[in-house]
């Protein structure tokens, strides 16, 4: 439920007033150009600026955190990653590791305390932190009858690296994000298939994959919404998804699969009957009950976005 790609929240800040295409090709050239930067500095630099357009369109901050929660243990296992196996740069920090059974019986007590104490605290990420920082200092203890000894080298190249991975996540997710929080289903769908129509010549079903991808995004929210009510239906049964052994839990994931391909399939059904009913036919001509114009913002943001790439590259180079 933390997911916020798809939902639209209205509002009158100037980002919602851009036309649709200006904030496809912008978020397009940008998402490219996170791909081509090398330095760190210049994508902290994009990094402000996607912060400040997410800031300026009034969208509420906590919908930014929300887009980023569900990532939070993919960075963490990103940074853990890239600071004990990148060996590029300065030594910064070497211990040396003993593993045995003290170590273990602390890293098991961890485990435990985690586990129970992360069903009575909102703050589960921080506690998964603190937990990975104790085990981190617990297997640094030497004790007698170790196991296995092995160093702990952090480097200034898996330092950076790391950030400048964790930066790039952030800005690919926020980007996407203002997207769809900032742009109606309808002026979505049309934007795609004007940012498309050239492919029209090459025989591309261009209405027909913009009103996908304009669906898609937009049943998103709405499915997640109907596992959300599945599972309180399913918890005020027993049926308990936090607890269980790992067969139990496959078993109730299957219990909110199933209703849910139900429930997919049915509003399918329905929005094909209402398509039909409405006179829509693939393949053919449409007109459009609102056109679009752009503005000065719109070209500015464009000038601005496509003289971003050069930049870029002259950086890189």
């Amino acid at each position: 439920m933390q997911v916020v790609i798809g939902q639209y929240i209205p509002a009158n800040s100037w980002v919602h007033r851009l036309d649709p295409r200006t904030k496809l090709v912008g978020l397009i050239l940008l998402i490219v150009s996170t791909f081509l930067i090398q330095e760190l500095i210049t994508m902290l630099s994009l990094l402000f600026v996607v912060l400040v357009l997410f800031a300026s369109s009034k969208i509420p901050l906590k919908r930014f955190f929300r887009g980023i929660a569900p990532l939070l243990f993919l960075l963490t296992f990103t940074v853990i990653f890239q600071l004990l196996l990148n060996r590029q740069g300065e030594l910064l920090y070497q211990r040396t590791a003993y593993l045995g059974w003290q170590q273990a019986l602390l890293t098991l007590i961890v485990i435990v305390v985690y586990q129970l104490l992360k069903r009575v605290t909102r703050y589960r990420f921080a506690m998964f932190v603190l937990s990975l920082v104790v085990v981190f200092y617990s297997i640094q203890l030497e004790f007698a009858g170790s196991w296995l000894t092995f160093d702990i080298a952090v480097y200034q190249g898996g330092v950076v690296f790391a950030l400048f991975l964790v930066t790039r996540i952030v800005i690919l997710i926020t980007l996407s994000s203002l997207l769809t929080l900032t742009t109606k289903p309808t002026d979505l769908n049309n934007g795609l298939e004007e940012v498309m129509k050239p492919l029209r010549r090459f025989k591309v079903p261009t209405n027909e994959i913009a009103m996908m991808i304009a669906i898609a995004l937009r049943f998103i929210p709405t499915l997640l919404d109907e596992a959300n009510k599945i599972m309180k239906a399913q918890s005020s049964r027993g049926v308990d998804f936090n607890e269980g052994t790992l067969r139990q839990k496959v078993t109730q994931i299957i219990s909110l699969l199933i209703p849910m391909f139900i429930i997919s399939f049915k509003r399918a059904d329905d929005l094909a009957n209402a398509m039909e009913a409405r006179g829509y036919a693939p393949g053919r001509i449409r007109s459009k009950y609102v056109t679009f114009h752009m503005q000065v913002p719109d070209y500015v943001l464009l000038a601005v976005t496509i003289g971003w790439i050069p930049v870029v590259v002259l950086l890189g180079l």
